[in-house]
């Protein structure tokens, strides 16, 4: 599955730009996003060194790549990062990620760390050009201690990382969740084994249903619209996962 657009108006667009298959990813597929306004572009979670390429060749049909201003790491694993390095070559732009995770880049061979801006755990705002804003919101401890997600308030889209991501393996599979129970077997034994604990999934709801949302955008899997964002929210909410599961 390539380049499903999520939101389009005048001047601004969120793509699903580029769904990995498993076999480059050795694994569980992964989503790359792009949010562009005029001729401006951010890059969601970038992927790993072995869909890079074509990563870049449907990049390359919106802008090239040095129109782009920031590429968001959600956290520090190998499916986001691993490709980072060549990127840097290609861009001259901003890289924001949890600053806790600043002194381990360097072991994907990054040298130069002038371009990193490590977030505050509170998460911040940044404005990536002029009428072109995105909110950095913190997600910790939700799979990674570091972890962040990405609110584009103009589509009203949440770029969730490894929230709401679901295990599907081989063959097709809808590009959107429109109802969760049917998509349940997918998200929930991922979320009990990778989510830290029910604490932090309910903050993290709490903080992000402040916000108006139209589609939750995981790192894998599907995207989550209409009602499915409700009752996502909700389900995540009562959740019993991580640290809740260990025996006394």
């Amino acid at each position: 599955m390539r380049n499903i657009t999520l939101f389009e108006s005048e001047n601004h667009r969120f793509v699903l730009l580029n769904e990995s298959e498993p076999g480059e990813e050795q694994g569980v597929p992964s989503n790359q996003y792009l949010v562009m306004h005029g001729d401006a572009g951010v890059l969601l979670d970038p992927g790993g060194f072995g869909v890079m390429p074509q990563v870049l060749t449907e990049l390359m049909g919106y802008l090239p790549p040095d129109r782009l201003k920031a590429i968001f790491l959600s956290h520090q694993d190998p499916d986001i990062v691993g490709g980072l390095g060549t990127w840097l070559e290609l861009t001259r732009a901003r890289v924001y990620v949890s600053r806790i995770w600043l002194r381990f880049l360097p072991h994907y061979g990054i040298r130069d760390m002038s371009s990193f801006v490590g977030v505050a755990d509170e998460g911040m705002d940044f404005n990536v050009a002029e009428g072109f804003e995105l909110k950095i919101v913190p997600a910790h401890f939700l799979h990674s201690p570091g972890h962040l997600n990405a609110y584009d308030p103009v589509s009203k889209i949440l770029f969730s990382g490894d929230i709401g991501a679901a295990v599907m393996e081989g063959g097709e599979h809808p590009p959107f969740v429109d109802e969760l129970a049917p998509h349940l077997p997918h998200i929930e034994p991922f979320h009990r084994r990778y989510m830290a604990s029910s604490k932090a999934l309910r903050h993290w709801v709490k903080t992000v249903s402040a916000l108006p949302i139209d589609m939750i955008a995981p790192q894998h899997g599907p995207v989550y619209r209409g009602k499915a964002v409700g009752e996502f929210l909700a389900w995540a909410a009562e959740l019993q996962c991580g640290a809740d599961l260990l025996a006394e």
